[in-house]
């Protein structure tokens, strides 16, 4: 076979391991690879692709980010970009496209499977918010990183008596912000599936100062909404998922200054950001990478298009991509009122 691969979207710890199982399974099998650069870049124009051999697929099992490069390009808000990419495909030979990314590169990718097109995907996203899949590549290390600054930022709250809000990423869906809220014992998670408003936030900060708390630990998801943050959500810039550039928008900074108006603690942001994607993926990433690359490999052997391996129960089933990306999986409520038994 000739297997074309490609990861797309925003990067995440784990996704060399995933690359380096589909390509030594493939080499192993005397199967030829060739990455795509930066994600469905690659395929539009005249595209970006390059012959890849065993010496490229060692020494990246610890590595964070991809080898291949990334990007948020969307060839179907492109003229002619769904044709570009067939045609690309079709011009480089390809027996099988391997596409590891989250809902939006996947979408793209069930949209091939339609056209049918050899197309296998692979679940990766740090949001965790792929339907069906118990694993996504990226969300442990994500998760591990916000555990870690809890850690360290509750000191430095204790000792100054102060508020510390954490903002994480989660543009609409909160696993990152309520599984690292959890391990790292924040007293208050606000995340898009459960919102509050500033009266609720205020109420309980003073409810624990009365307690004897004298600082507080909040997380707050990058993408949550509350009365009076998003006074002009239509002016905001977005990407060409039609996905709002929420770095820019400054819920932490927003929450931070809220607080100090109403309480009148001191206050303080700390915006964990792309420290999040950043750096070498955890055991558990670089474990279940391996399997979702490995088991990805397998559905283009046996010519299973449309597919794509998933986690249920502990264990690797395929799944349709179309199944994958219907819907996002949110937090489910007994998840969220798990954390706030802590607060």
């Amino acid at each position: 076979m000739r297997i074309g691969l490609l990861t797309g979207g925003g990067d995440a710890p784990g996704l060399n391991p995933a690359i380096r199982a589909v390509g030594r399974k493939a080499l192993l099998a005397g199967d030829s690879i060739l990455g795509i650069r930066n994600g469905w870049a690659g395929l539009v124009g005249e595209g970006d692709m390059f012959e890849m051999d065993r010496p490229q697929f060692s020494g990246i099992l610890q590595l964070g980010g991809t080898l291949l490069g990334s990007s948020r390009v969307n060839p179907m808000k492109r003229d002619g970009g769904r044709e570009e990419v067939l045609e690309n495909l079709q011009r480089a030979e390809l027996d099988v496209l391997v596409v590891i990314g989250g809902d939006d590169t996947l979408s793209v990718a069930a949209w091939l499977a339609d056209q049918n097109a050899p197309v296998v995907g692979v679940p990766k996203t740090m949001d965790n918010d792929l339907m069906i899949t118990e694993y996504c590549i990226g969300f442990d290390s994500a998760v591990s990183v916000v555990t870690e600054a809890l850690d360290r930022l509750h000191t430095t709250a204790a000792s100054h008596h102060r508020v510390m809000v954490v903002e994480v990423m989660g543009r609409d869906t909160g696993w990152v912000g309520v599984m690292g809220g959890i391990a790292g014992g924040a007293d208050l998670v606000i995340i898009p599936e459960f919102p509050i408003t500033l009266d609720e936030v205020v109420a309980h900060l003073d409810i624990r100062r009365r307690a004897g708390s004298d600082f507080s630990i909040i997380v707050v998801a990058e993408g949550v909404h509350m009365d009076g943050l998003d006074a002009d959500p239509t002016g905001e810039e977005r990407d060409q998922f039609g996905h709002v550039l929420l770095g820019r928008r400054g819920v932490g900074d927003w929450l931070t200054r809220r607080i100090e108006q109403f309480t009148g603690h001191e206050t303080r942001t700390t915006v964990l950001g792309h420290l999040q994607r950043g750096g070498s993926p955890s055991a558990y990433d670089r474990i279940w990478a391996t399997h979702v690359g490995a088991a990805a490999y397998d559905l283009a052997a046996e010519g299973r298009f449309g597919w794509m391996p998933v986690v249920v129960c502990g264990a690797v089933a395929p799944a349709r991509i179309a199944d994958v990306v219907s819907e996002q999986r949110k937090v489910p409520r007994e998840l969220y009122e798990l954390a706030s038994v802590f607060y």
